[in-house]
């Protein structure tokens, strides 16, 4: 059986401003109001990041805004929220961070069976003249694509 997997919210400022070394997915710990403003398409992933603290991984800066049907129940919008791995998984990502200097960032939210999971990456960050080679190489291809096009 397949599985049914619908993208939410995506982080396009990542893929400019890192280079993804590898991908992995974790879950989230959320309420339920969290998820239906999920659902709507209200979060956004853009300036956030992840941290490790005491073996559990957490998601700084991500921004679920309140769901309007919500009242009472709504949390803060902006407050840390623990992912879902396995240990291992955490502790090895843990040494990469430290060692390597690599940062892990959200690229994705999605719904996968249900249920809201997040695709982080390991990543490098770019410094100014990589940006302008991605620019540059990205121009290059669109005008190559342009003149095959007018053929």
């Amino acid at each position: 059986m397949k599985q049914k997997q619908t993208a939410a919210i995506k982080n396009t400022k990542a893929y400019h401003d890192y280079f993804i070394e590898d991908t992995f997915e974790a879950g989230l710990v959320l309420t339920g109001t969290e998820v239906k403003s999920i659902r709507q398409g209200t979060a956004n992933i853009r300036d956030s990041f992840c941290v490790i603290k005491n073996g559990e991984i957490f998601v700084v800066g991500m921004h679920i805004s309140p769901y309007e049907k919500g009242n009472i129940f709504n949390r803060d919008p902006k407050r840390d929220r623990k992912l879902l791995m396995h240990k291992r998984e955490i502790m090895r990502l843990f040494g990469k961070v430290k060692q390597d200097g690599l940062a892990l960032i959200p690229l994705r939210l999605y719904f996968k069976n249900g249920r809201v999971k997040m695709e982080l990456a390991l990543a490098k960050g770019k410094k100014l003249h990589d940006k302008r080679e991605d620019t540059a190489r990205r121009d290059a291809q669109r005008e190559m694509d342009r003149a095959v096009k007018n053929l």
